[in-house]
């Protein structure tokens, strides 16, 4: 992005005095130089003795006059001038749709500012453009990856139903496989659609937050019990440190509790199997501090760039087999809650060892207007 014009002190009508400023000067040097001309002529008339000319004299004197002044005026406003061309040309350039052209005029009157203006009109332009440019990719790759993620399962049932349907089966066992992977595919596709309705609502401008005061540790204590079994069956074991004494705050817990899941399910299928999760909880400078921790595979820095997007999956190589790959929402979905809550959610990694630290202010400060109603629990608008 081009760097903004330095915007010139306001000083008022200072173009109207510099031009009556040269006006003045013009109007001295051109009498000046008027008089040193007739003084000239009326010597060399003198000793001439050209009667003539000394006749002559009072009829050149106003055109002489007026020849010094305009000249002498010019040449005093050239600046100015020619200024006033470079906005011209500046707006014709810009005009033409070239909104990374900036006007060269480095003035501190009325015309300095014209063009700091008409450089930060060219900028906010371009800014808008870009940003239209970016929301039109997003929005394609938001049809793309909607339509892939949602056509894999559903080619799966489609085709599962075929077989039942034309009982290509060979004997009852093989036709509850085939019932129970139709089944499998369907609960998987319902949760697609669920993550692509829950980031839809996240995403939009009347987005609500159901806030009440909850015990943190309590429900992220339940959290984990709720998700040990699903880890020992992939070979991870969990390491807590949540601390002993309840952290009351005020959240939206539904909400917390599917960011914190996300969180969970996203260390669970990228981690290196057998391996460890840990999860550490503590309370500091009026935040609360949630660490979810596991050795994975390593990745690029364009790929850690882009961990939070919507859409992104990597590699599928890195999951755990076994476990149904999402629409790439989960991160991006966590994010936002956290986010709408007034909180942070960011990735440190090194050495292969991801650590996603999860932030939410004590005492449930949201970072927009959520009402002044004090004591009031249910629908806050955010």
């Amino acid at each position: 992005m081009t760097e903004h014009v330095q915007k010139p002190k306001r000083k008022k009508r200072m173009i109207q005095v510099n031009i009556l400023i040269r006006m003045m000067l013009s109007l001295i040097i051109a009498t000046t130089i008027n008089n040193m001309l007739i003084l000239l002529l009326l010597d060399i008339g003198h000793g001439m003795e050209s009667e003539w000319l000394l006749n002559f004299i009072p009829y050149i004197f106003p055109p002489l006059f007026m020849v010094n002044f305009i000249i002498t005026f010019l040449a005093l406003t050239r600046r100015i001038v020619r200024d006033l061309i470079s906005l011209e040309q500046g707006l014709q350039i810009i005009s033409e749709g070239n909104l990374s052209y900036r006007v060269p005029v480095m003035r501190n009157d009325e015309l300095g500012r014209v063009a700091f203006n008409i450089n930060l009109m060219a900028e906010r332009l371009q800014q808008q453009i870009e940003k239209e440019r970016e929301l039109e990719i997003s929005k394609l790759e938001m049809i793309t990856g909607i339509s892939h993620d949602l056509r894999t399962p559903l080619t799966s049932i489609i085709g599962y139903i075929e077989l039942l349907r034309t009982n290509s089966f060979q004997n009852k066992d093989e036709y509850t496989r085939f019932v129970q992977n139709t089944y499998n595919k369907a609960i998987h596709l319902k949760k697609l659609l669920d993550d692509l309705f829950e980031y839809t609502r996240l995403t939009s401008v009347d987005t609500r937050l159901d806030l009440n005061k909850i015990d943190v540790f309590q429900l992220l204590d339940q959290l984990i019990f709720e998700f040990e079994p699903i880890a020992q069956e992939n070979g991870i074991h969990i390491i807590k440190d949540l601390g002993n004494s309840p952290i009351i705050t005020v959240i939206d817990s539904k909400k917390i509790a599917r960011a914190i899941d996300n969180l969970l399910m996203n260390a669970l299928k990228y981690s290196v199997k057998p391996g460890t999760v840990r999860i550490l909880m503590k309370l500091d400078n009026k935040q609360i501090s949630i660490e979810i921790e596991n050795k994975g595979n390593p990745l690029t820095q364009e790929q850690e760039n882009k961990l939070f997007n919507r859409f992104y999956k990597v590699d599928h190589s890195r999951s755990s087999e076994g476990i149904q790959t999402g629409a790439g929402l989960g991160l991006s979905i966590a994010r936002n809650i956290i986010e709408l809550h007034g909180g942070t959610l960011t990735l440190i990694h090194i050495n292969n060892i991801f650590k996603f630290t999860l932030t939410l202010p004590f005492e449930g400060v949201l970072t927009r207007s959520i009402g002044s109603e004090e004591g009031h629990s249910g629908n806050l608008d955010v």
